[in-house]
């Protein structure tokens, strides 16, 4: 029991990595109600990392068949568009790129970073392990780290002022670049 927590503790840290991205990116241009969107943007990333193992573990294998033509490549235009409009913004002293109050761009960017929360539901079905209690503890970690993102965002943004911007965005380039090369380009290796 304590190697499966702790098993699950660790692709969990793993998992929320890139949620923990775009709350830091999402977290530097906000202004106001800090906190409140740190909890909203921390519940939206844990539910969907939560949900997403499940899906992948109920529906198993035949869900990549749908998602391999093309879901990867819409996650890496996602990320290279709102990562450059950022580092476009920041460049130009607008503040207003990933907007983590804005249901549409949170809603996508959950989804979107919850992607590989699926391919580990799918693992856990084809292992033939539970997969309730990881996917709870995926939920939580992501959760925390989202909101801690958000916190320390905004805190950096106050003293790096529009190069957090900047940064921000190239944070979410680079995560964009991860998906090209581990999801789409990963026939190549």
């Amino acid at each position: 029991m304590i190697e499966m927590l702790l098993s699950s503790l660790l692709i969990a840290a793993a998992l929320a990595m890139d949620a923990f991205s775009v709350s830091l990116a999402g977290g530097a241009v906000l202004k106001e109600n800090v906190l409140k969107t740190g909890l909203i943007a921390g519940a939206m990333f844990g539910f969907f990392q939560f949900i997403m193992p499940l899906i992948g573990f109920a529906v198993g294998i035949p869900i990549t068949m749908i998602i391999d033509p093309y879901g990867y490549w819409v996650v890496v235009a996602l990320f290279f568009f709102i990562g450059g409009k950022m580092v476009y913004d920041g460049f130009l002293g607008k503040e207003d790129s990933v907007n983590l109050t804005g249901v549409k761009v949170l809603l996508l960017l959950a989804v979107a970073t919850s992607i590989d929360a699926l391919a580990v539901g799918i693992s856990y079905a084809l292992m033939g392990e539970g997969i309730l209690i990881p996917s709870i503890i995926i939920g939580i970690v992501a959760f925390g780290f989202s909101l801690a993102g958000v916190l320390i965002g905004n805190k950096l943004s106050k003293i790096l002022g529009n190069k957090m911007q900047i940064f921000g965005g190239a944070i979410l380039i680079l995560i964009g670049v991860k998906f090209l090369v581990t999801n789409c380009l990963g026939f190549l290796f």
